[in-house]
């Protein structure tokens, strides 16, 4: 059997008793490195879990999935994700590489980044399609979320905005050179996306729009949610580029139609309370 298991969002506590009794029983687990990050590090999971994790970057899963489901057929294998295992798609093609191999799966749910947003006070039924803010270079800018982002907010929907990760990424002259030299880890910042999305509005300007997004958009961020530590911090998209709120990872939401009660819950994580006071009036 393949089972992938949901690790939920906070540290190694927080893996289901479910989930837990499963690992304990597997011969090989394996631990999704690439699509998101817990508080703590491999060797906490192990010590909490009793067993060795064998760590699966982006390359292991999706080009060499045959290895992880290699044998699954004669004993149970795990496959562990932080967050819930269907928050991104690439565990949708090893569920579908599975069942080719005729390798039966079980999943085991947790929590994740696109249902624990509710604790900043936005009703989840308020969201509109969540969209990824990609880091920008030099060369390449895309814009594409913005659009997404806009439609949500001529719909009176928020948008969860998921931040990039960068990990076990190779220079261009690295690639072309075929040298396996990996690039440190980054995490994209609630600072970074909404410098980015304010260029978008000031090029779209400059274009002759009016853009669906202003600097005095109320927004959301959030760092680390469901630790111990975690922050939120309602706002203006402004303000977002120079809130403070620590290491990875972060999330931002951009609002749509505020229901009075979801004023009052912003109200607790302002930057500034009369920006909300200014709304309510």
């Amino acid at each position: 059997m393949l089972y992938l298991i949901g690790l939920g969002l906070g540290d190694a506590k927080d893996i289901t008793v479910k989930g837990l009794e499963v690992i304990k029983q597997c011969s090989r687990v394996y631990l999704e490195a690439y699509t998101s990050i817990l508080t703590v590090g491999k060797e906490a999971l192990e010590e909490f879990y009793g067993k060795e994790l064998i760590l699966a970057d982006r390359e292991t899963v999706e080009q060499e999935a045959d290895t992880i489901l290699k044998g699954a057929h004669q004993c149970d294998v795990a496959f562990l994700v932080v967050g819930d295992p269907f928050g991104a798609t690439t565990h949708s093609d090893l569920v579908l590489r599975a069942v080719k191999l005729g390798v039966p799966y079980t999943v085991i749910h947790n929590a994740s980044i696109l249902n624990a947003v509710g604790c900043c006070g936005l009703q989840l039924y308020n969201f509109g399609e969540v969209v990824s803010v990609v880091f920008w270079t030099d060369t390449w800018k895309p814009e594409s979320f913005y659009d997404k982002i806009a439609k949500n907010r001529r719909n009176g929907m928020h948008t969860l905005c998921l931040l990039d990760i960068k990990v076990k990424e190779q220079s261009l002259e690295n690639l072309m050179k075929g040298k396996k030299i990996y690039e440190p880890p980054r995490y994209m910042s609630v600072n970074q996306a909404a410098e980015q999305l304010l260029a978008i509005v000031q090029n779209r300007r400059l274009q002759g729009e009016e853009p669906e997004i202003a600097e005095n958009t109320v927004c959301v961020g959030l760092a680390r949610v469901g630790a111990v530590d975690q922050k939120i911090a309602s706002g203006t998209l402004q303000e977002m580029t120079t809130v403070a709120l620590g290491n990875p990872l972060h999330s931002l939401i951009i609002t749509g139609t505020l229901h009075p009660l979801e004023l009052d819950m912003l109200k607790l994580f302002a930057v500034d309370k009369s920006i909300f006071e200014h709304m309510a009036e």
